[in-house]
């Protein structure tokens, strides 16, 4: 390579301007900022929320950037943790998953908290967010497998992305921002365990982690720390250290390997993360949710919803609920720590506790993951009639599709069967803005009045005329 992929990304992230952005981009910014400070609203009264606020109010110190809804301003390192942890704390941010998953709105806090220590203008923030979307996404398509198929967690992605955002705002020179994502890509690489198994409330966290350690990286370079530059292809580097490339000559070495859903050939798609750049952007081709939940949960829930609902069936009525999966959606959903999830965490990563509920209330809100839902007899009584299969046929179909079939067998004897393919907010049925309205609303309604959530809407999708932060104090409950 003439240049290093890194500084092929800072060249990029640097001439980047918000003229350079198409309506359609600025309106979809606009879109997950409006979702993303929802999800935020949603996680104030989270206990892992709550313990970070604790912690860093205990701390004190400057008095810098905003943390949302609590208006508490505290360091901006600390308060990117603290307002990442709130979009993400619910799981009911957005999604994107190719090779690689990713929820790139956690970056979002990376740009609120560097533009405000700036003192930026939105449309400053606008772009910062297009670059957190665009290298996000183009890193779920970098590993072939992706890293998650390695039983590496993809905050191990984020972390490259976050000293960009951030050092975009900052200023960084090239060399500065070239030094960010050198300092914070050595040393920021998540193992699989949060989301395996039993999980618990480093699910949540480990990429608002990884998001606050590269603003933390992009601080250091502005003050001339240097970072590794071959952090992606040089020796020892990340593609080096993840297998499937030939460090010395800086060329794809494809290697058979065994990963999660067996042995693969693994290596790297180079172009994908730094060809093309500006031609379009990837934010485009970003999810959201339409449920709290793990985001392989979606197809299948709608199916048992739609089974439910179009058959007026009722929870007591069955028999059986047999699941067809991708094979990668059942070794996540469908351990046997599923069964009995003893904590949020657990539970809206677990399909069949998610679809017993969806079978007894016919629905699936926040409210399904309360300690009182955990404890509900009747969603103990249905939980186990659920049954999964892995499926190569799905398998072959993802990840341009999320197939899901679903038959449900009553106790005398019908049969009723939902298939579907992508679920409600894939960019196929894409969110409307009256789906947005009402998820925001459910989000925020015991902390903001109808007046205050419809001005908090009106601020967002009329923002590119605002500085950061007044945009950041109307954010404050």
């Amino acid at each position: 390579m003439k240049l290093s992929i890194a500084r092929q990304m800072a060249q990029f992230a640097l001439k980047l301007k918000y003229e350079d952005l198409p309506e359609e981009v600025v309106t979809e910014v606009k879109r997950y900022l409006y979702d993303s400070v929802g999800c935020a609203f949603g996680g104030y009264h989270t206990k892992d929320v709550n313990i970070l606020r604790d912690i860093y109010k205990d701390i004190g110190g400057k008095g810098e950037t905003t943390v949302i809804g609590f208006g508490d301003k505290i360091p901006a390192v600390n308060s990117t943790l603290v307002n990442s942890l709130m979009i993400r704390a619910l799981d009911f941010n957005d999604i994107y998953w190719k090779e690689d998953p990713s929820h790139p709105s956690d970056l979002i806090p990376a740009a609120l908290s560097m533009g405000e220590l700036v003192d930026a203008s939105m449309k400053d923030v606008i772009v910062a967010i297009v670059l957190a979307y665009e290298f996000e996404q183009r890193l779920c398509l970098f590993a072939t497998p992706g890293i998650r198929e390695r039983k590496w967690h993809h905050a191990t992605l984020t972390q490259f992305v976050s000293p960009i955002v951030a050092g975009k705002l900052l200023g960084l020179t090239e060399d500065q921002m070239v030094n960010a994502i050198g300092i914070s890509g050595s040393h920021n690489h998540t193992i699989g365990c949060p989301t395996a198994g039993t999980l618990t409330m480093m699910k949540n966290t480990v990429d608002p982690m990884a998001v606050q350690s590269g603003v933390f990286a992009a601080l250091m370079a502005q003050k001339g720390f240097s970072g590794t530059e071959k952090v992606f292809e040089g020796k020892e580097g990340f593609m080096d250290a993840f297998i499937g490339w030939n460090a010395k000559d800086e060329i794809n070495k494809p290697t058979d390997m065994e990963g999660r859903d067996g042995v693969s050939s693994w290596d790297w798609d180079v172009d994908a993360l730094v060809s093309g750049l500006g031609e379009s952007f990837k934010i485009l081709e970003c999810g959201m949710k339409a449920f709290p939940t793990e985001a392989l949960t979606h197809t299948h829930i709608s199916c048992m919803i739609n089974a439910m609902v179009n058959n007026d069936l009722d929870y007591t009525d069955i028999q059986e609920v047999k699941v067809t999966a991708f094979a990668q959606a059942y070794d996540i959903l469908f351990d046997p720590a599923k069964y009995r999830p003893a904590s949020r965490e657990t539970a809206d990563h677990s399909l069949p506790y998610c679809m017993a509920v969806a079978m007894v209330d016919k629905k699936i809100t926040t409210e399904s993951f309360s300690d009182e839902k955990l404890n509900d007899p009747k969603v103990f009584e249905v939980i186990d009639k659920i049954k999964g299969e892995p499926s190569q046929e799905f398998e072959a179909m993802f990840p341009a599709k999320q197939p899901s079939r679903v038959v449900v067998t009553t106790k005398d004897g019908r049969v009723f069967e939902e298939y579907m393919e992508y679920p409600k907010g894939d960019p196929r049925e894409p969110m409307t803005i009256d789906d947005l309205e009402n998820k925001f609303n459910s989000l925020s309604c015991d902390l903001l009045d109808l007046n205050r959530q419809k001005e908090i809407k009106d601020m967002i999708f009329s923002c590119e005329n605002m500085n950061i932060k007044d945009f950041m104090n109307q954010l404050v409950i």
